[in-house]
């Protein structure tokens, strides 16, 4: 059985990380999907598709059954969405995701949703982390060291901290 789980990964953390483990679990392979795979260099999405196909799939080569890193740009028709997304990636079984339109597309689709806890919620959190990025905080501590390493090489730090600021003299 093939699953799909997919996320903005910006960046990708524990907490995902855990998820995917888990999934690993029930199925025999998984395809992970690079969500809003067109966004980048904002505060919200700084990190690009590419990058973080590298920050995910380096994580996972620790995981025991085949992965598939495929970025997916973003559609604004929902009604579609699921079959933008299929007609991006492998097929697959089941789909794992907590987002609560997610799984009401792919429910509506007919495919089968799986749901799992979310760990450690209160840190493990994209905008925590970028935050930390943002403002010098220890994030390293939250995500795999191979997306340590990832946003290292890429300057991710600089980035989002250039990004984050205003020219506005508002204050």
């Amino acid at each position: 059985m093939r699953g799909f789980y997919i996320g903005r990964f910006q960046p990708y953390h524990d907490g995902h990380h855990q998820m995917v483990a888990e999934i690993a679990d029930e199925v025999d392979e998984l395809v992970v999907g690079i969500g809003s795979a067109g966004d980048s260099h904002t505060t919200r999405n700084p990190f690009t598709a590419g990058e973080r196909v590298m920050m995910v799939t380096k994580a996972l080569k620790t995981l025991d059954i085949p992965t598939y890193v495929v970025p997916i740009e973003d559609l604004e028709r929902n009604a579609v969405w699921v079959g933008h997304v299929r007609s991006m990636t492998p097929k697959f079984d089941v789909a794992y995701s907590n987002n609560p339109l997610v799984v009401r597309l792919f429910t509506e689709a007919g495919v089968d949703v799986r749901q799992s806890p979310m760990f450690q919620r209160d840190v493990l959190e994209g905008t925590e982390i970028r935050e930390r990025l943002v403002n010098g905080g220890d994030w390293e501590s939250l995500v795999p060291d191979a997306v340590v390493e990832t946003i290292h090489e890429v300057d991710g730090v600089e980035r989002i901290k250039q990004v984050s600021e205003t020219d506005s003299n508002s204050g």
